[in-house]
């Protein structure tokens, strides 16, 4: 199989956690030639359940500003030139449904995400982590927490 496209899924409020798997993506990306491609979701504010607690801008905030940390941390993780290189992807709603969305229409041969360390609720995997797996035609590279 031949993997052109590399989805990277990272959790922005914990970077130095993630890092291991955006480095693992980005060895598998580089050593297969495929671009690329790191994702983010934040929650939708505009739910109904929490709609009525946030302004209509506070979803529009909360991507620019996980777009601007997504940047950064590829910045400081792989460098510069490769963060000039991959697409920065986020994506607002549940995590494991947008991370599904976008590997579909991006057409990614790999999705590559972490999961920690399983407790009875979890059992193998985490939650998104699990979805993920079950529910994707790509090949899935769980990288566990060390």
């Amino acid at each position: 199989m031949t993997i052109k496209t590399v989805l990277c899924a990272i959790d922005i409020n914990r970077p130095e956690a993630e890092a291991i798997v955006l480095r693992r993506a980005h060895k598998i990306a580089e050593a297969e030639g495929a671009q690329l491609d790191v994702i983010t979701v934040v929650p939708d504010y505009g739910m109904s359940v929490v709609g009525g607690y946030f302004d209509e801008k506070h979803t529009q905030k909360a991507v620019e500003h996980a777009h601007a940390l997504l940047c950064d941390a590829v910045g400081k993780v792989l460098g510069e030139e490769a963060n000039a290189a991959c697409r920065h992807v986020v994506a607002v709603g549940k995590a494991y449904q947008e991370i599904l969305k976008v590997a579909e229409k991006d057409e990614a041969d790999l999705i590559v995400l972490g999961a920690h360390d399983p407790d009875l609720s979890d059992y193998l995997l985490g939650p998104n982590a699990a979805r993920v797996v079950r529910h994707t035609k790509a090949s899935v590279y769980v990288v566990r927490e060390v």
